[in-house]
């Protein structure tokens, strides 16, 4: 299935030096660079009814006229699933995704995704990009995160990820008693050898996690984290590789591990957590189609509050 679009647009004269692609992409904001460049290349998008090359360079005055089909994905299935919605508008839907919930369809994960879940809710999502996903959490992540209702939206929203202009703070509780906050600035690629790990490692991807402790516990650390950058299990891979890996990590968190002189009630808690404790605590992003700055943040899912309560009471008064 496909959905026709048409549309016409006069270079201004201001714009004269530019590439076409360039133009293209001031003037057609909703469509992505290489989308539009595509376009080009296949003659949808011509400059005065001339199919041209994206670095062909305009003088201004000229128009550009567009005439292309999207495609709308039909491999995936629309199918009911819950998911809570904290905030939704004609261009973004923010959710508080549950634990347990897979975002998209993959190898073992074919239905009953989130994004199988967005195209029931709208099934017009179905003409953008991954059914408006522009970022992810793990399937037992659970908090904040944002979906494009349009091109446009999802366009813009991807160039603001790109550009580190969406804010992203999460909470999570580590194994160990941190001294005090810090910075994790180090490269994130494919484990060498186990391929559905990460790793810390040269010639990976530029990551950065800052964190910064909110309460210390008897052998446990609660802390705030703030992503630069969002590279694959980020934040799983960076309190590992400084050695306070997240409690109930079933990949990085290493063997499950009981700390010593660990009271019973707090045993049980840890041996009673199934996922890692992590939560996407708060969001801001400027609104794609206003340019509004907005923010939303969410409380603690109640198995990260019980755990944390249960780890107060366990710790002495005169621990620190």
């Amino acid at each position: 299935m496909h959905e026709l679009i048409e549309l016409d647009a006069q270079i201004p004269l201001e714009m004269g030096g530019l590439r076409v692609d360039q133009a293209a992409a001031q003037l057609f904001p909703e469509y992505s660079r290489s989308r539009l460049q595509n376009w080009l290349k296949g003659g949808q998008l011509s400059l005065d009814e001339r199919t041209v090359k994206p670095r062909e360079r305009v003088i201004g005055g000229e128009w550009l006229h567009l005439e292309a089909e999207l495609e709308v994905f039909t491999e995936w299935t629309p199918e009911p699933v819950d998911f809570p919605i904290h905030y939704a508008d004609d261009q973004i839907i923010v959710i508080n995704k549950p634990a347990g919930l897979t975002v998209h369809p993959g190898a073992g994960n074919p239905n009953g995704t989130l994004l199988n879940g967005l195209l029931h809710y709208d099934p017009d999502m179905a003409t953008v990009p991954r059914a408006g996903i522009v970022h992810r959490l793990d399937k037992d992540t659970t908090g904040l995160m944002v979906v494009a209702r349009t091109v446009e939206a999802h366009t813009r929203l991807v160039r603001d990820l790109q550009a580190r202009d969406i804010d992203r703070e999460y909470e999570a509780i580590c194994k160990g008693v941190m001294t005090g906050g810090g910075v994790v600035n180090e490269p994130i690629g494919r484990h060498p050898t186990q391929r559905t790990r990460m790793a810390v490692r040269p010639g990976g991807r530029e990551a950065t996690t800052h964190y910064r402790v909110l309460q210390k516990f008897a052998h446990h650390t609660h802390v705030r984290l703030k992503l630069e950058s969002g590279r694959t299990h980020q934040i799983r891979v960076h309190m590992d590789h400084i050695h306070y890996p997240l409690v109930g990590d079933p990949v990085y968190g290493g063997q499950f591990s009981q700390p010593r002189n660990c009271p019973d009630r707090l045993r049980e808690a840890l041996a009673g957590f199934p996922r890692q404790a992590l939560h996407a605590k708060a969001l801001g992003l400027a609104h794609p189609s206003t340019g509004e700055w907005m923010a939303w943040e969410i409380d603690l899912p109640a198995d990260i509050q019980a755990l944390l309560a249960v780890m107060a009471e366990e710790t002495p008064d005169d621990s620190y």
